[in-house]
Formats: C-alpha cells, structure tokens, sequence
C-alpha cells in the first residue's frame, strides 16, 4: 500500500470519528413530554392503525394472554428463543397447560441449519429492544439467540415490548440507551404486518413477511 492511500484511509477514518462524537454530542430534540401511559396509548393507537395488534398487560399476565391469542388462532408450532430473558417463562407456561397450543419449536444452531424447518413454522416471538411512539414502530436487535429471520419469515410474528422501553423518538433511544458505543451489527424498525401494493396496486399483507404481527406490551403488575 503507497504512502498516499495510507493516508487517504487514516483522514477517513478520522472523519468518521469525528463524525461519531459530533452525533453524541447532538440533543434530542424535545418534541413531546408524555407520560408512560400516554406513549403507550400513541403507539398502539399508530400500530393499530396499520393492522398490527398490541395487547397492554400486566407483567404477570402477559403468558395468559400469550395463551389466549395463540388459542384464538389454533396454530401448529411457535418458534422462541430459550435463551432469552422470557424463554423460561415459555417452557414453564407449556409444561403447565399446553392445551389447544402450538408445539414449541426451539431456535438453535445457526440460521442457515434452521432455514429450511424455519418456512414450516406458523408463528414466532421474540423480544424487542423497545419501541418509538412517535413513529409507532418496534425496534429489534436480532442477534446468535434471535436471528432476523425469526421477525420475517412466520406468517405470525408476536412481540414482547417491555413498557418502560417506550421511548418518544428514535433519537431518544440513541442517546438514551447508547447506542453509539455499542452499535448492533442489524437493527429492525418494524411497525405492522408486511404489506405490499405492488401487484395490480391492490394492498396485500403477508407478501414479504408475516401477514401478522401481535404486540405484549407488559406493564408493571399494579
């Protein structure tokens, strides 16, 4: 390598560094002062709209209502993470009464050994890394327990939100949680099902992903 493009490399790799820290020094703008309950309320209210459907629930409830919806729709297998914050809460739900409910499918090994018994599963959950009220919209940091492809292949893709990760913009779960110093190597910005206008300009949902998505936003128990 010359001299000249020795340096070429360097001068850019400084001007992304300095780039970085002139984006952490940047405040968010305040564009709203909400209370919890009214950043949940904005977010469902915007994810609602686009056909997703959100479930506020207490933390100590939110397997019951898992129960409930998953019986609702009489699936065939559910594909989780055990390896997840929520995972053991899962196994211990299905051991006590898996009645009427999809068989649990465990995500292991890599996602290319799990691609092709991935297109014969009916639904996944998985876990979030919070949500933007502002825009309505999921944030995923899909990693070696929860590939990407667990929140895009299902036809039903459910979610579990923890309240207190609401946040009011995207810049404000930045800044707030850090992310400059620990940038994902794939983050996912999902608002709804998937949707597509592109054949004869007629709206279809589940074209590119899934045709569902469900959202446990779990509140601390009262």
């Amino acid at each position: 390598m010359s001299d000249t493009a020795r340096e070429r490399i360097l001068a850019r790799l400084t001007a992304v560094r300095a780039d970085r820290e002139a984006v952490e020094a940047v405040a968010c703008a305040q564009v709203r002062n909400d209370s919890p309950a009214e950043k949940i309320e904005r977010l469902k209210t915007l994810m609602t709209a686009v056909r997703a459907e959100v479930h506020v629930v207490y933390r100590g409830q939110w397997v019951d209502t898992l129960k409930r919806v998953l019986r609702e729709r009489s699936l065939k297998t559910l594909l989780y993470a055990p390896r997840t914050a929520f995972g053991p809460q899962i196994d211990a739900a299905w051991s006590d009464d898996a009645q009427g409910l999809p068989a649990l499918r465990i995500f292991e090994g890599s996602g290319e050994d799990f691609r092709d018994e991935l297109f014969g599963i009916d639904a996944a959950i998985t876990t979030t890394l919070g949500a933007i009220a502002e825009t309505g919209a999921l944030v995923l940091w899909p990693d070696g327990n929860e590939p990407r492809m667990m929140s895009l292949v299902p036809p039903v893709h459910i979610a579990i939100l923890e309240a207190k990760n609401i946040f009011n913009t995207f810049c404000e779960i930045i800044q707030q949680q850090n992310w400059p110093q620990h940038m994902p190597a794939n983050a996912l910005l999902i608002s709804g099902p998937s949707k597509t206008a592109d054949i004869e300009m007629t709206l279809a949902y589940g074209v590119h992903g899934p045709g569902e998505l469900i959202v446990l936003v779990l509140e601390e128990d009262g």
